[in-house]
């Protein structure tokens, strides 16, 4: 029997949450397999920025799994997956994905994703940054996860809250050859942007 295609979807405590629903939402669409994890300050991060209720956040999942459940089948490499998504993405889980000293499922999930070289994309939502979690972030990058942060891309000329995290989830998407149609792919420059361009004063300096 052919396996499903299976993404992992981790939401930490930072803020984001849109990114993750949008996420579930798409990949449902596509008819991609979610298991959901969830950490608690995921869940009250969830409560202050969104709409939506913990419970129908989870609803989007195709399976969700507790975030102590270190025995949840996400926890082995035995279980064949795309690899997996965290958005948002803490410091806090950064940290311990970087170490492998992981506390909870999501980030044993993550930690299993890079041992077993499966693609692991981690929004990671902090600013400024100090040494410690730039450290944090180039060693995940070593160990061979991607560091996305969901930083707008304003050349695609959004026209709403919607439209950024369309882009940055079409973008994510991307990473593991899917194609959600959200992106408005560059195709080189317009020969009205560029008779625009020339009209502009030279810099100075």
């Amino acid at each position: 029997m052919t396996e499903p295609k299976r993404m992992i979807v981790g939401i930490s405590g930072a803020t984001g949450v849109s990114y993750a629903i949008r996420l579930l939402e798409v990949l449902r669409r596509l008819g991609v397999q979610t298991h959901l994890v969830m950490s608690r300050a995921g869940e009250m991060t969830a409560a202050y920025e969104c709409d939506h209720p913990v419970k129908a956040i989870k609803a989007l999942a195709d399976v969700v799994h507790p975030i102590g459940d270190v025995g949840a089948a996400i926890s082995s490499g035995s279980f064949r997956t795309m690899g997996m998504i965290v958005a948002p993405c803490s410091m806090r889980s950064v940290a311990e994905i970087a170490t492998g000293a992981t506390s909870n499922l999501l980030t044993r999930a993550a930690d299993v994703c890079l041992k077993e070289r499966r693609r692991l994309v981690l929004l990671a939502r902090e600013t400024p940054l100090h040494a410690g979690h730039l450290k944090a972030m180039l060693a995940v990058t070593e160990h061979g996860g991607i560091i996305f942060p969901p930083v707008p891309a304003f050349y695609a000329r959004p026209a709403s809250l919607e439209d950024v995290v369309d882009h940055t989830v079409g973008r994510v998407l991307d990473l593991f050859d899917l194609d959600a149609g959200l992106v408005d792919r560059w195709a080189g420059r317009l020969p009205e942007t560029d008779a625009a361009v020339a009209r502009l004063p030279l810099a100075q300096g």
